[in-house]
């Protein structure tokens, strides 16, 4: 059986990227999106959510736009990254079909309460929907199978010194998420930056030729000018998001550490920091996976065997 996911995000190129996956595939059964702000504000990554569904034909897929901000926190975006639209780039189509009639969290809550099995969440954004769903349903925490996020690092931020952006921007969010007790998958830095795709990986894509390899290619284009600037070192653009999308489809494509994970929500120089407990020096017991490696090629040829699933 395909195994039930929400995929709540910001769309961001990485998130579009990351929903384009996994419509291609048949191992996963995508339930419900839900939008958080992040990479751009509230109102474009909800309609960036329906603009993808709409390119990739599936307005029956239930969509719910989220929290407008932060839980404690004025919203950061990165329009920096993802351009005006959040989705800068491709010519994308307007939306053809309008989001439900209820917020995230009451998306979410449907989506578990009716599933008869539990049911995995996929966020790619700041964890602020997700902290929400869990403060506000604890009965329904036991049909939540795991929660598999891109966010934090061991190492080095890319906001802060110290902190990931997604992580930075709800750190008390975060928190919520790792210490709930749900089985959490961190899909970090230290691994989605070794994630990279190359500009000849972007025209394999392009020429598989469909209108979705397409727009992925276009949206790759745009992705890797930020990336080409010398202070990241990159000889591609890391692609953060769909790697939660892959760890679910191939986790031999992944090398794991299960480890404790904090968020440092009032630090100086460290909010947003994903405490790593590598040498297990707290004394608490493993609450992530945290993914450390990828096979480069291995996820690269993923992505274009389902690119061409919409041939």
């Amino acid at each position: 059986m395909a195994l039930p996911i929400i995929l709540d995000c910001d769309p961001g190129h990485d998130d579009a990227i990351a929903l384009v996956l996994a419509l291609a595939s048949p191992e996963l059964e995508l339930k419900a999106v839900t939008s958080s702000a992040g990479n751009q504000t509230p109102d474009k990554t909800l309609r960036n959510v329906l603009r993808m569904l709409t390119l990739l034909k599936r307005s029956d897929i239930p969509v719910a736009g989220g929290a407008t901000k932060p839980l404690m926190r004025d919203l950061i975006i990165a329009d920096n990254v993802h351009g005006e639209s959040g989705l800068d780039g491709p010519a994308l189509p307007e939306p053809d079909f309008a989001p439900q009639d209820c917020t995230a969290v009451e998306l979410m809550a449907k989506v578990l309460r009716e599933s008869p099995e539990p049911v995995t969440l996929v966020a790619t954004g700041p964890q602020t929907n997700v902290a929400l769903l869990l403060n506000a349903h604890p009965e329904l925490h036991t049909k939540i199978a795991r929660i598999v996020i891109m966010g934090g690092a061991m190492g080095l931020g890319n906001w802060t010194p110290a902190a990931e952006f997604n992580i930075y921007v709800d750190p008390e969010a975060a928190e919520i998420v790792f210490q709930s007790g749900i089985p959490v998958v961190m899909a970090g830095l230290d691994v989605t930056h070794k994630a990279q795709i190359m500009a000849e990986d972007i025209e394999r894509f392009r020429r598989i030729g469909n209108p979705v390899a397409t727009t992925v290619a276009e949206l790759l284009d745009f992705f890797m000018a930020y990336h080409k600037a010398e202070k990241w070192g990159f000889h591609g653009a890391p692609l953060h998001d769909p790697c939660t999308i892959a760890w679910l489809l191939k986790p031999d494509m992944f090398t794991a550490i299960e480890r404790w994970v904090g968020v440092e929500t009032q630090g100086k120089y460290t909010q947003g920091m994903t405490v790593v407990d590598y040498y297990f020096l707290t004394g608490n017991s493993p609450n992530a996976t945290v993914l450390t490696d990828i096979n480069r090629a291995a996820f690269v040829d993923l992505l274009a065997q389902r690119l061409a699933f919409y041939n």
